[in-house]
């Protein structure tokens, strides 16, 4: 008897409903006619033990414990579903072969793995433990996905790299959340104070984002535009470009702070004549922007939308295992294996039946075209969110499903048209010796752009000329110097000033977090990495979170009073600042988490140990938990507890359970709990173990800022 373990029911009856019928449907699993059975755990099945279950006098919160290192981890069953581990377990028993059916992520690899650990499979069985892999839950596609069964043993990197991040945040979570909720009631803080890995770091970015909000201080600053016409009168305008000795007088980013400078430029071109000296026109093109990733979708949803990290997970989950429309959505790549590129005309057809509405005005999708998206080197356990081959019933969805699906199809499509090809203009003029630039785009062909430069279909306006990519990754100033239209312009060509203008403008303090900023800093998180070796690790394995993790990491914060909500910003609270003023640097940047994320994808990869990675860790740990214990968070004195209670299931103070997918965001906790497994070290036999910024020349500006 084959027996599949899926991560979930939804998943569980998908599998069974391809198997040989008639079905015998049980207590928490389906046989089929041919005596082969579909099980599944209900989320997690196992938890981490608490710290009072490797010595009872843990059960108080006390300085001295700290740091908590467990010799030997301990996993104990879910009292909530304690029955379906029950049902596994004589299964198990009963099965010749196991095939793993968790989700197509390193968090489902451990899932199952863990739960097959802890019924004690050895041996042979454990050997021959076959991994399914779905990521659309559409009978032909569970069809394929059970022809195509690897054995497990090729996922034990992503296992044991699982295990290892589940335990290090364990450790770290919960021994720094004790020693501050510690140290914070000697100052009168009464409530938990909760750290993490994950959670405080991204705390930082905002508290320190709102800090400098606080702390701005607006400056003025000049900028001179020319006003210039052909000999046919055609006009257009052009933008100076102070010279190299006007440095003085401009800040860092190239600003001119000094308005007497700015003034003499206008003075001094004002019905002036002008000439071509520069003149570059290129044809370029951009390719179809690629199909989304999970965090990809939310910057985008979040934009366009203004919906939550957390409602964009939550509506491709039904989108993906309610109505089948979309493939597997907890996703970190863009990319496809170039297999499934067969599947383009069934795919097509049923975007076409189900959503013609995306194809109005448009050129039929071209099914040949093969995008940069079908790349197997780029795939590894899952593969970027894509449409299924069902076809749709838009009025069946909600308006939120139907926004997504709509989202998720038209970024497929757009791999099947040609790319966007455009006329790129850059002009230089030159007016009494200073230099006036300007740019000009001209559309050839629209290509893929096509599919987003119309309405949508409740009239709100797509995304313009704006892929989903331009839009999330580049600030709309990036197009202030793109002027629509340039009359026929010649190198040399002779032009005529018809006057300067003084435009006057003000240094704006930087934008609060939304939820699409805060997610595109999380994706995005080296920008706010200062040191150079890390951001460098980090063009790597780039992130904050995970695909799976982030919406719940963000939701989290909210829970507990770190953060709250100002219209569309996301700010922090009192609590939350005072929080992150309490911690060390360490604790608060996203630098350790970088290195984390490193190690743990070198894992995955083989090319670092489970062993390599948790030794260096408690000797970090520990200097982290005397630092704590040397200093009072004075940061917090005069502050409330907030939004983070105690309960009666909960008496040690911190959470007891966590969903899987929003593990990292926890911090005193992990998503897949970590227990023992058969692929990586069993003990960490000690605390020593698990250790680790004018002259008279109208451009020249030498001696005063009222000569130019």
């Amino acid at each position: 008897m084959i027996l599949y373990i899926a991560e979930k029911p939804s998943l569980g009856r998908a599998i069974a409903d391809v198997l040989p019928k008639p079905h015998k449907k049980g207590d928490g699993f389906i046989e089929a006619a041919n005596g082969d059975c579909v099980s599944w755990c209900v989320g997690h099945l196992l938890e981490q033990a608490e710290p009072d279950a490797y010595n009872p006098e843990f059960k108080s919160w006390k300085f001295e414990h700290l740091p908590i290192v467990p010799d030997k981890w301990q996993l104990k069953p879910k009292a909530a579903t304690r029955s379906q581990l029950t049902v596994l377990k004589r299964l198990v028993k009963q099965a010749n072969m196991l095939v793993n059916a968790g989700d197509p992520d390193r968090e489902g690899q451990l899932l199952v793995d863990e739960v097959i650990a802890y019924l004690g499979v050895r041996g042979d069985k454990l050997h021959q433990t076959q991994r399914l892999l779905i990521s659309d839950l559409n009978p032909q596609a569970v069809k394929r996905a059970l022809t195509q069964l690897r054995s497990n043993r090729e996922f034990i990197p992503l296992s044991t790299s699982a295990l290892a991040r589940s335990r290090a945040d364990w450790l770290y979570g919960m021994n720094m959340t004790r020693a501050y909720t510690i140290q914070g009631k000697k100052v009168g803080y009464q409530g938990v104070l909760s750290v993490g890995r994950v959670q405080t770091p991204l705390l930082g970015l905002v508290v320190r984002r709102d800090e400098e909000i606080a702390n701005f201080q607006s400056k003025p600053f000049y900028e001179v535009l020319a006003h210039l016409a052909t000999e046919k009168q055609e006009t257009f305008s052009a933008k100076w470009q102070p010279s190299e000795a006007c440095q003085p007088y401009m800040d860092e980013e190239g600003r001119v702070l000094a308005r007497g400078l700015a003034q003499n430029v206008v003075s001094r071109i004002s019905d002036k004549p002008a000439l071509v000296t520069q003149l570059v026109a290129k044809d370029k093109k951009q390719n179809p922007p690629l199909p989304y990733s999970l965090s990809a979708l939310q910057i985008d949803a979040a934009k366009r939308f203004g919906m939550s990290a957390k409602d964009v997970l939550d509506t491709c989950q039904s989108l993906y295992e309610r109505h089948k429309l979309i493939t597997y959505p907890r996703s970190d790549s863009r990319y496809l294996p170039v297999e499934q590129h067969s599947l383009a005309p069934s795919v097509l057809k049923a975007i076409s039946s189900g959503a013609a509405e995306l194809l109005q005005g448009a050129d039929a999708p071209d099914p040949r075209l093969k995008s940069k998206a079908w790349d197997d080197k780029k795939v590894d356990a899952h593969h970027a969110i894509v449409p299924t081959e069902k076809t749709a019933n838009l009025s069946s969805l909600s308006q939120r499903e139907r926004q997504l699906y709509l989202h998720v199809a038209r970024q497929y499509l757009a791999q099947f048209y040609p790319a966007y090809c455009y006329s790129e203009t850059t002009v230089q003029v030159t007016i009494e010796g200073g230099l006036f630039n300007t740019k000009a785009r001209q559309d050839k062909s629209l290509g893929w752009k096509q599919l987003f430069a119309r309405q949508e279909p409740n009239g709100s306006k797509a995304s313009g000329n704006k892929s989903m990519e331009e839009s999330a990754g580049k600030d709309d100033e990036e197009n202030d110097e793109f002027i629509g239209q340039l009359p026929p312009l010649k190198l040399g060509q002779a032009l005529h000033c018809t006057r300067g203008e003084l435009l006057e403008k003000n240094t704006q303090p930087p934008k609060a977090f939304t939820d699409a900023t805060l997610l595109g800093a999380m994706t995005g998180i080296s920008r706010y990495v200062t040191d150079p070796e890390i951001r460098k690790i980090l063009k790597e394995t780039d992130g904050l979170g995970t695909e799976a993790t982030r919406a719940g990491i963000i939701e989290l914060l909210f829970k507990r009073g770190f953060l709250q909500r100002l219209g569309k910003s996301i700010v922090s609270t009192d609590v939350g600042k005072g929080l992150i003023n309490s911690l060390p640097a360490s604790a608060t940047t996203p630098d350790m988490t970088a290195l984390w994320e490193a190690s743990l994808n070198g894992i995955c990869h083989k090319e670092t140990s489970y062993q390599a990675f948790m030794q260096p860790l408690l000797g970090t740990l520990s200097t982290l938990i005397q630092n704590a214990g040397a200093q009072l968070p004075t940061a917090l004195n005069g502050l409330q507890g907030q939004g983070y209670r105690k309960t009666a299931s909960n008496k040690s103070g911190y959470r007891k359970s966590y969903s899987k997918k929003s593990s990292s965001a926890k911090g005193i906790g992990t998503t897949k709990n970590d227990g023992s497994n058969k692929y990586a070290s069993q003990k960490t036999s000690s605390k020593s173990s698990v250790t680790r910024s004018t002259s008279r020349s109208a451009y020249n500006c030498r001696k005063s800022t009222t000569a130019v």
